[in-house]
């Protein structure tokens, strides 16, 4: 039975250069999970200890199918609602919603179930905030960041001053896919995919 390897299949997806570059995007289907509190934090932690669980599950109940499917990368899409620039505004006020990517025949009926069988088999209360969702995000910038996660601000202004050039407006959440385990990749070698749409 052969696995279908999302990040392989959607290598346009997963992939970015390390200049400004427009690329588009169709719908995609996610687990989602939203907070607030600074990235690493207690909030965010609990966060992705629900949805990992929950992914795995939903690849158990599919291999059963022989649909099965390697677990995609974590994302995480980021705002603020203090009006302020979100590097202006402390971390802890910080808002995610995090997301991992999902093959399109995932339906709601497995994911209900699923849902149902993690919680009582984990107990992890906070599946309850897990929700099925398709987002669609059209037009992007994106760029590839190499380094520690404290100094994206220096991509992002990249990514920002190249939307000013090209009179490009934001136009949805900043986006951020983490290609590389921070526990196992020396800080100056972690990828993570930054993504903006634009209109």
């Amino acid at each position: 039975m052969s696995k279908l390897d999302l990040v392989r299949q959607y290598k346009e997806y997963y992939t970015a250069k390390k200049i400004p570059t427009v690329v588009n995007f169709d719908a995609v289907k996610y687990i989602t999970i939203i907070g607030k509190g600074e990235p690493g934090g207690d909030e965010f932690t609990s966060a992705v200890e629900a949805l990992y669980p929950f992914a795995y599950g939903i690849k158990k109940a599919y291999k059963n199918q022989d649909k099965d499917f390697g677990v995609a990368k974590l994302e995480g899409l980021w705002w603020v609602e203090s009006g302020k620039h979100a590097l202006e505004t402390p971390r802890a006020e910080w808002f995610w919603k995090l997301l991992i990517r999902m093959p399109e025949y995932v339906d709601m009926s497995v994911f209900e179930e699923v849902k149902e069988n993690v919680i009582k088999k984990k107990g992890i209360e906070k599946i309850k905030c897990i929700d099925l969702e398709t987002i669609s995000e059209g037009k992007c910038v994106q760029i590839m960041h190499v380094g520690p996660y404290s100094e994206e601000h220096i991509t992002i202004k990249a990514m920002k001053d190249y939307c000013a050039e090209n009179d490009f407006t934001e136009n949805g959440l900043h986006h951020e896919i983490y290609l590389s385990d921070p526990r196992k990749t020396a800080p100056e070698k972690i990828k993570t995919i930054l993504r903006q749409p634009i209109k």
